[in-house]
């Protein structure tokens, strides 16, 4: 009996601010073949795409990340069939360029998941129908502003417009001299005074012996140890996992997207404690497969319960300095006059190009990630090195190219490395064998 075989390729970001010429750019045509070969073909989009629709926010995810609905059709040209849009750009523009987004990829039949009018469009699976297989796919963000979260619908109230958030807690276990020092600091500079008053006059729920809040969002937890532990947000993590199992009765194949830039120590390389949890959790739930972005840099990648978890993938288009257009608060922040032109930010910000991801060789290093599953079994990973041009002038840098790097690959098989995971590189490609 014929097997039933489903191949699969995913990106990581694709962050577009210029147009492809109409004959693809140099090296195009080579990255478009690799990605068509395969059934499903996942990417992040990581921009807005609309006409001045919606109103710069107050906070962006880094950079305001707007494009002409056009570009849209460019991305197409690679191939992609099934995308996220959550993440920490989804609300640069506000709820009006979150739902512009939303129409022009649907004007496109484009298939997506992660935004919507409301919370639960929002956390709704996408699905994609193959030949022989429905594809559906879930999409989270853990990195964004309070602003562009989706909120839910009251029997009086709609909903707010925004992506399908996954917050999280970090606690900071530190032993008692520690916690005698943080007890102390939050005495003295009365940074704990409106919880404490929150707490007294019965708004807020009181905390357990052992736990102190320092501030808005620090929790120390006194310990045996000094150690950092993050949390996924319950209340999050149900309606998600709910959304993983309605998908897993609706369709062949689950996939989970999730958006995270955290981690809970220096090395930003390791994810944070809770999106290893969160990600667990999925395939324990019933996804078959959960790709992770947003570091804008290479993460591990985990075979658990023979199914794999991509922590990062690192970049696929990533030309950040050639945005068209920034608001009055980027120019604030940087002290600029209103008048200074989009270059001349650019400039200011990196300091001429010599500080910032321009110069952060882990940042264009990147893979496209391919499996293949056989009656429902994980059976081989390919990992495509891709280069974005890091030594290219900012007109041309970030666009990528097939590159067979193995110096990528090696640096990925160290990553993977802590998760017993092995990457078998030949002739410029990883395999990951099962």
């Amino acid at each position: 009996m014929e097997k039933n075989r489903l191949t699969f390729i995913a990106t990581g970001d694709t962050f577009i601010t210029r147009r492809f010429p109409k004959e693809g750019y140099e090296g195009f045509e080579a990255v478009r073949e690799c990605i068509e070969k395969h059934d499903v073909k996942f990417t992040n989009l990581e921009m807005t795409f609309h006409n001045k629709e919606g109103y710069p926010a107050a906070v962006s995810g880094g950079t305001w990340a707007m494009m002409e609905p056009e570009a849209l059709d460019d991305i197409n040209e690679f191939g992609f069939n099934i995308y996220n849009t959550a993440n920490n750009h989804s609300g640069d523009y506000g709820e009006g360029g979150c739902l512009a987004t939303i129409r022009h990829l649907k004007e496109r039949d484009m298939i997506f998941s992660g935004t919507g009018r409301n919370l639960a469009e929002a956390s709704k699976a996408c699905y994609l129908e193959t030949r022989r297989n429905r594809v559906a796919l879930i999409s989270v963000s853990s990195s964004f502003s309070e602003a562009s979260r989706a909120g839910g619908q009251s029997e009086e109230l709609a909903g707010r417009p925004g992506l399908n958030p996954l917050r999280f807690t970090t606690y900071y276990h530190v032993d008692q001299e520690h916690f005698n020092m943080a007890e102390e600091l939050a005495r003295v500079t009365c940074i704990n005074a409106p919880k404490m008053n929150s707490i007294k006059n019965g708004y807020s729920n009181p905390f357990p012996p052992g736990v102190l809040p320092f501030g808005k969002d620090a929790m120390f937890v006194l310990d045996e140890e000094n150690k950092i532990i993050s949390e996924p947000n319950q209340e999050d993590m149900d309606r998600i996992l709910a959304e993983v199992a309605e998908a897993r009765r609706q369709a062949d194949v689950v996939l989970v997207s999730f958006h995270g830039h955290e981690y809970d120590q220096e090395d930003t390389t390791v994810p944070a404690r809770f999106l290893e949890i969160f990600s667990r959790s999925c395939i324990d739930a019933g996804a078959d497969a959960v790709i992770g972005h947003g570091p804008h840099e290479l993460r591990g990648i985990e075979i658990y319960k023979e199914k794999p978890i991509f922590y990062s993938l690192g970049n696929f288009l990533f030309e950040t300095e050639t945005v068209s257009l920034q608001p009055y608060d980027a120019y604030i922040n940087k002290k600029l006059p209103l008048n200074t032109k989009v270059g001349a930010y650019m400039d200011n910000r990196s300091k001429n190009g010599t500080v910032g991801f321009g110069v952060l060789k882990e940042i264009w290093r990147a893979v496209m990630a391919a499996w293949t599953v056989e009656d429902g079994r994980l059976v081989q990973i390919q990992l495509y090195p891709i280069t974005l041009g890091m030594d290219q002038p900012r007109s041309q840098k970030g666009l990528p190219k097939m590159s067979k790097d193995e110096d990528t690959l090696r640096y990925l098989d160290s990553l993977c490395r802590p998760y017993g995971t092995k990457i078998r590189i030949e002739d410029g490609v990883g395999y990951i064998d099962l």
